[in-house]
This record gives structure tokens, sequence and C-alpha cells, in this order.
């Protein structure tokens, strides 16, 4: 038996398109093949097994092989799971579309975060809420799309029934994969259609019911007792994206079932006029054989912006809300509907003024993103002539082109997790060190924000060791790791130290709750600092910073401003901390609020510590290029704006307006 750990590069890890394919390369060796991750395994050669295994992208796991291939198998596999573009679901979104009856704007790249808003921007008049899921305007006629509940009448069938129910059953899995694998609307909607076809075909789904057949069940009740164990199964997991996937299984199983029973299920497959869908659910099954090109929008009262219904919307640049708070009957009854994809509204039965309204907005956001090019090299000012520095997000030099032709002046957040993930162990000075030193020179003079090593149990590295931990989000991570680290921080210090030389690299420290933290770090630099000029080699001391993004750090802002030289406010972190929601759980959209008066209290607080300090005040978050958020912000007396590069000039205008 051979085993191995393998850091997983596939893009966003083993979730239903790389976990079938793996499972297929899997089953080209005659040797045992198991994934272990953490204290769970499961077999290498089961699709299903591995997507409820919830493997993430850069998550390190352990291969085992056994038998007479082993060492092939082996080396194979882990080439898999090492090639980040082994299987990649990736899309570009086209340009908007406008319909005859609806209209939507080109939509914007897309981040699965709750939409924020700011104390002064209340919901629209007679705006119902759902999540967000894919960014757009649009309007028009509603279409409802409500299926009747599919019921079984025959439970048992005899025993010399039961190769006809399999051969039955085989037919019809075949047949309604068939009819969902025709040519379609977009390369995105293939890939996830295919992906749902590959689970079918598995040992878990078909395999299971063929079991069920043969102990006399009918082939309808055990494709139904098989789709809702699975659905069940997803929707148990704790990662969002992979119970998404539980909607995939229900519609696939709704569509084999209705066939099964000879039911007439609605299709969208017969849409011929444009408009905007209201459903309950639809799956990727149902979008697979839809005219896409005549829905303008989607609207449903459940689903997540994981759901590959989302994930088709945003490829395809249709708006789309889900979640949304209404009945069947009321559901059943709209005529005319329009949405922002953006914010999660939906106005149900709208007035003309509102659809006119609707259709300038849409029209001025079109010219408005051809206009913003105009900003791309202004270092954007209030009216009262108060400088705001937009700044760059960044995870890796591959987005340093992107950030620069965005005009984003500097990076105000330079996350150092990734550097550390795209190695099989901790990097060496050297390699972070000409990482750094590429940051400062391609921006300088502009300032470069680098995190110090923000880790933790629920995104583990290799090469450390963690402890697993009940919350990892309140457990050992960020600073109070890297302080109990010394082999993985004084490295990063001392390739700081030295890229600084630069000029123009500024440091921050994570997840601070208290100043010994803070002066503990302080005290290693100077030491670092010391052993540099003893050995001779250039180096600079940067400014220190620190992340705000616990309520600790909030209330103890004046002690801490008297250490570092600037603050960042982490508002992901510190609305989730603040308002105890766990921000990726869906069905607390509502509650993850930065607008809450609680956050924006928070936030205030820091800002006026700082001032008091004469330091500076950034914030890193999702709020800091949220359109309602960034005059909120800066009134507060935020300083620095940072976000990803595809919001710099957005934000930069809309800080001239301030």
């Amino acid at each position: 038996m051979l085993e191995t750990q393998v850091v997983v590069k596939v893009h966003e890890g083993l979730h239903a398109r790389p976990a079938t394919q793996f499972a297929k390369l899997a089953k080209e060796f005659n040797s045992a093949l198991k994934i272990g991750r953490g204290d769970a395994w499961a077999d290498a050669k089961s699709a299903v097994k591995l997507m409820l295994l919830g493997v993430k992208q850069d998550e390190q796991i352990l291969l085992r092989a056994d038998g007479e291939d082993e060492c092939e198998a082996l080396d194979r596999l882990t080439q898999f799971l090492s090639n980040v573009s082994a299987i990649v679901q990736g899309a570009t979104v086209p340009d908007g579309h406008r319909g005859s009856d609806g209209s939507a704007t080109a939509p914007r790249a897309f981040e699965h975060t709750a939409v924020v808003r700011s104390a002064d921007d209340a919901e629209s008049p007679g705006a119902l809420r759902g999540v967000p899921a894919s960014e757009g305007l649009a309007f028009g006629s509603a279409l409802a799309y409500v299926r009747d509940e599919l019921m079984v009448d025959r439970q048992f069938v005899s025993e010399h029934e039961v190769a006809d129910e399999v051969m039955r059953f085989t037919a019809t899995l075949e047949s309604t994969l068939a009819a969902m694998l025709e040519p379609g609307d977009g390369t995105m909607g293939n890939e996830i259609i295919e992906a749902i076809a590959d689970v079918a075909r598995s040992d878990d789904y078909a395999g299971t019911i063929r079991e069920l057949i043969a102990t006399r069940w009918s082939a309808a009740a055990a494709t139904l007792k098989c789709g809702q164990d699975l659905a069940f199964a997803f929707e148990s997991m704790t990662d969002e994206y992979l119970r998404s996937r539980a909607d995939d299984i229900r519609g696939l199983t709704r569509e084999i079932v209705a066939v099964l029973l000879g039911k007439q299920q609605k299709s969208l497959r017969e849409l011929d006029v444009p408009s905007i869908i209201l459903a309950e659910e639809l799956s990727a099954p149902d979008l697979a054989r839809a005219n896409l090109a005549n829905i303008l929008g989607i609207v449903c009262t459940s689903g997540s912006a994981t759901s590959h219904v989302a994930i088709i919307a945003r490829s395809h640049g249709i708006p789309a809300v889900l979640g949304l708070p209404i009945d069947k009957d009321r559901l059943r009854s709209v005529k005319r509907i329009s949405i922002d994809g953006t914010t999660g509204e939906v106005w149900l039965d709208h007035s003309d003024a509102h659809e006119k309204e609707l259709s300038r907005r849409i029209d001025a956001q079109r010219e408005q993103q051809s206009a913003l090019l105009a900003y791309r090299d202004v270092e954007p000012s209030t009216r009262d002539g108060r400088k705001i520095l937009i700044a760059a997000n960044m995870g890796s030099l591959s987005e340093l082109d992107s950030a620069l032709q965005a005009g984003a002046m500097g990076v105000g957040l330079f996350r150092t997790e990734l550097l550390f993930m795209d190695h099989q162990r901790v990097p060496t000075e050297d390699e972070q060190y000409e990482v750094y030193a590429t940051l400062a020179q391609r921006f300088h003079p502009w300032p470069v924000v680098i995190r110090t090593l923000d880790a933790g149990g629920d995104k583990p590295l290799p090469g450390i060791r963690f402890p697993k931990e009940e919350n990892p989000f309140l457990g050992w991570r960020g600073i109070r790791m890297c302080l109990d680290s010394p082999e993985v921080f004084e490295p990063q210090l001392r390739a700081l130290l030295r890229a600084t030389a630069h000029g123009n690299i500024c440091v921050m420290l994570p997840m601070v709750d208290d100043v010994d933290e803070v002066r503990r770090t302080k005290a290693i630099i100077e030491r670092i600092a010391a052993e540099l000029t003893d050995a001779g080699v250039p180096f600079a001391v940067p400014k220190l910073g620190i992340m705000i993004e616990t309520p600790a750090a909030v209330l103890t802002a004046d002690l801490l401003a008297q250490e570092v030289e600037f603050f960042s406010i982490g508002t992901n972190d510190l609305t989730q901390y603040i308002m105890a929601v766990d921000r990726m759980n869906p069905s607390l959209a509502s509650l993850y609020k930065t607008e809450h008066p609680a956050v924006i209290q928070a936030i205030k607080m820091v800002c006026d510590a700082a001032k008091r300090a004469h330091i500076s005040v950034g914030v890193c978050g999702e709020a800091a290029s949220r359109p309602n958020m960034i005059p909120v912000l800066v009134n507060l007396g935020v300083d620095e704006l940072s976000m990803s590069p595809n919001s710099v000039l957005r934000a930069k205008k809309l800080v001239t307006e301030i």
C-alpha cells in the first residue's frame, strides 16, 4: 500500500464535474483507491462520495492506493489533483440582453457575499427582498413555473416484473439525459448538465436505484427514494456550494419519475415570449432545455447564490433573485415583475411609472460602464478636497496587470495565504521576497499593504499542522498562529523587511485582539532588523498596521492606535463577528448587514480612534466597493478603500461625487 499527501489545486475543489472526472480516472486502475480529508475517507472511484467528502481547492488530502498498479495510480491521480485547470468551469460573462418585453443590464463581476446597504439607502417602496444571485436589472411579463407534486401510486412490483422495471428505468434515465444533453445556449450550462449526467449514471444513483428495484421496488418509487436520500445527504453538508447540489439531484429525479409515471411535466423549452421566470425552485435540468434568449430574469422562492441555476444565470447575463419570500398562490397570480439582481429586490405587478424608471436606470448603467474608463488615471478627491486612495485587493501576482490596468492606486490588501498554498511546503524567505519586491516595484510609488499569513483550521496550509477545532473561525488563526509559529512567521517578516528596501511596503497583522500581540510582533521585527544589519543585507522597516475585524479590536482601538501606523477594517469578518452571523449561510443573508447600526457604530469608533492618533484608516472588506456604502465609509473618516480590481473605476467616480 502506498500513501501520499497532495494539495488539491483543482479549481474550487472536487465539486460535481471534477469529482466525476477524477472518479473516471480512478476507475482505470485495478488498485483500491481512497481519499482522506481529516478523519473522513471516501472511495476515489465514487463521484458522489467524493463530492460528499467536500474537498476544497488548496486543501491538503491523503491519497491512498493498494494494488498491482498503485504506483501509476498515485502518480496519475496526484497529477490531476495538482493541476488547477484539470477541470475549470470558467465562463465568459456576455453582454446583457434586451428583449421586446424587458431589459437587463450587462452583468458585472459577481461576488458571493450578501449585498449591503447604507443606513440612508432604504429598500424601494413595494419591494420584496430575496438573495441576489446574478447582477442586473430586468422587467417584463411573469411566467409562473409551478409543478405539481409527483405521487408514486405503486411502491412495489412482483418478482417477474423486476427485470422489466430495471430496463424501463435504464431506458428512461438515458432518454432523459439525452434530452438534457442536447446542444444548449452556452458552455457553462452544458458542463453543468454533463456533470449531473455523470452523477446520474454513477453507482451511487443509478446503481442504488437498480439495487432497490432488484428488491421489488417499482422503478418510480426506487428513483424517488434514492433521489430524496441523496439530496438530503448533500443538504446536510456544511459547504454551501455542495449543499446546492441537492437542487440538481431533485430536478433530475423529478424528470425521471415524471416519465416513469407517464406524467406530462411543464418545460421551458416552449418559452417563445420574453419573460421573467417566477418559480418555487429551478434546477439545472430545468434550464438545460430552455430557450435562454427569452428568459429576461429568474426569481425563485428557494435556492442560493451558489446553485447551478445562479451560475448559469450569471454566465448568460440573466439577472436572478433567489429565496424570495412569497407563497405559491401569490406566485401564480403575478402578471408583471421587475427585479434587481444586484440588491435582491423584486417588485410584483408594479406600475408603468416604475417600469419607465427601471428602463431609464438600465440605459444609464450602460452609459456609465463606458464613461468609467475616463477615471483610470484619476486620483479622486471628494468635493471638499479630501483625497481618498482607491487600491486593489490581491492574492497573487497573476492579478497584478488587471489591478494596474484598472488604475488601482496601490494594493490595500495582499493576501499571502495563496503564496503559501502554491507550494507543497512553506515558501522560503527568498521565494517570498521575490513576490513582495515585485509588487513594490510594479506599484511604486503607491503603497503596497501586505498582510502576514492569515490561516486557520478552516483554510489549512501545507507544512503547517493545525489542530482540529469545533469552530476554527474563533480558534488558532491569524496573528495567534503566527506568534506561536516562529519558523513560519519570522522568515516572512525577514522577506518583508528586505522588500521594504524598495520603499513602499506596509505590513498588516490579521486577527489582532490585544495590544500585546502587536508589541510582540514589533519586538520580533526589531530583532530581525538587527540581524539583517549585522549581515549587511539591504532592508528597511515597513510601516506596521493591523486588521480591525473583531469586537475586541474595535473596543481597544485607542490603545492599538498608539502602537501602529494604520488601521484597515475588514468589514466581512467584522460584520460576521458583531452580528454573530455566518456570512456564507444564505438563510441568514438578511441578518448579514454591514449597514446595521452596530457595525456602523463600530466603524465610526475605529475611525475616531485613528483620527485621535493621527494614523490612517482603510477598509478592505467587500463594503469598500459597494456604491451604497462608499459615501458612508468616507463620511465616517475612512482614508482608503481597497477592493477587487474590477470595482476600482466605479469607486473612483463615486468618491468624486461625495
